[in-house]
């Protein structure tokens, strides 16, 4: 029987790394009935009871080796952990805890992580610490690149976020008490977070704007990434001529079933675009960091970005009219493109269980 530790952005109430956490315990019970999963958590006792596993904390150094110890395999992922444009000392943790493992001699799989970005010190921790990880699967063809060229040695698959194989449950459909209900007309969703967006707020206004006052589609904002984001979203809301909504804090489940209604969806939260194009809702990325640019271009996605990373010019009043109105204008055939795209990307999702399996070999399979 197969004992398995995840580490992940786990117990901060993120919606899309909560998504993650949730597709993973559910994929590893149906595909390896016999694994115990225990996570390593921001808060262990609410994972333990949220999702029937065993928890640790995530802080709790002495905890973590003891962790390692009891586990087969050390799963680094899902998510966007080995990147140091949050702070090196995130990269330092998430890399520590592989190399922790390493040391142990347990196996040790990268689990469907977008890499990067990193700087040159990111790069070095990388390439140190995660030599000798026996595994890897990446969410986008960048990373795969830059994985390789850093660990050459460790095996890496292309895959996709797991999250594509997240299942809305029949009872979150109803959305009416948010406002959101069929007699309410067509609304747009808004998943937005703090960025270094130059004058983010002001373009963000003009797209709801624009939505509200030719398209006649009102706009809500979910704050999938909790208060902060909700702050954000109040932010934007005060600039708008229109009257978008900002919705509460909600359930996965729901948050899943607001954006499975959408006509469209605006979106900077990855997760928030994982989870449109999972239902084929067209949607209008910002692409704040590389992997939501990465995930647009796996996608083979029509649309461009309102705005991406690194770009030091906000896009013109011309540009962002545009851009919506194509959103809107040509929503067929964008969502079009992600029906196209949805076998091979499912097909892709899996396969990160399908290379856990091969780690593992038979014993965490069977009753």
């Amino acid at each position: 029987m197969a004992r398995l530790l995840l580490s992940g952005y786990y117990g901060f109430g993120n919606l899309g790394d909560e998504a993650l956490l949730e597709v993973i315990v559910e994929r590893v019970r149906l595909r390896f009935p016999a694994a115990q999963l225990e996570v390593l958590s921001a808060t262990p006792r609410a994972t333990a009871t949220d999702h029937r596993v065993a928890s640790t904390p995530r802080w709790d150094w002495r905890a973590i080796r003891a962790a390692i110890a009891r586990a087969d395999v050390v799963l680094s992922g899902g998510g966007g952990l080995l990147q140091n444009a949050t702070s090196l000392r995130s990269l330092l943790y998430y890399a520590g805890i592989l190399r922790e493992a390493i040391r142990a001699r347990r196996k040790t799989m990268i689990f469907a992580q977008s890499i990067g970005p990193l700087d040159f010190w990111g790069g070095l921790i990388v390439r140190q610490f995660c030599k000798g990880v026996d595994r890897a699967t990446v969410r986008d063809e960048r990373s795969r690149r830059l994985f390789h060229a850093l660990v050459p040695k460790t095996p890496v698959d292309l895959t996709a976020d797991p999250v594509f194989l997240y299942e809305c449950p029949e009872g979150a459909s109803d959305i009416a008490g948010e406002g959101l209900g069929p007699e309410s007309g067509a609304y747009a969703v808004l998943c937005i977070r703090t960025s270094s967006f130059r004058d983010g707020r002001e373009v963000l206004a003009r797209v709801v704007d624009r939505l509200a006052e030719h398209h006649a589609i009102r706009s809500a904002f979910l704050p999938l990434g909790g208060a902060a984001d909700a702050a954000a979203s109040t932010d934007v809301i005060r600039a708008c001529r229109s009257n978008p909504v900002l919705l509460p804090e909600c359930t996965l489940a729901k948050a899943a079933a607001i954006l499975r209604g959408a006509r469209v969806v605006v979106g900077m939260r990855l997760h928030s675009l994982v989870l449109a194009a999972r239902y084929g809702v067209a949607f209008l990325p910002i692409a704040y960091d590389p992997k939501v640019a990465a995930l647009c271009e796996d996608l083979k996605y029509p649309l461009p970005p309102l705005w991406s990373a690194g770009e030091r010019h906000r896009p013109s009043d011309r540009e962002v009219d545009a851009l919506v109105d194509r959103l809107v204008l040509e929503r067929e055939t964008l969502e079009a493109a992600l029906d196209e795209r949805r076998p091979a990307v499912l097909a892709a999702a899996e396969r990160n269980f399908d290379v856990l399996g091969e780690l593992i070999g038979d014993d965490a399979v069977g009753e």
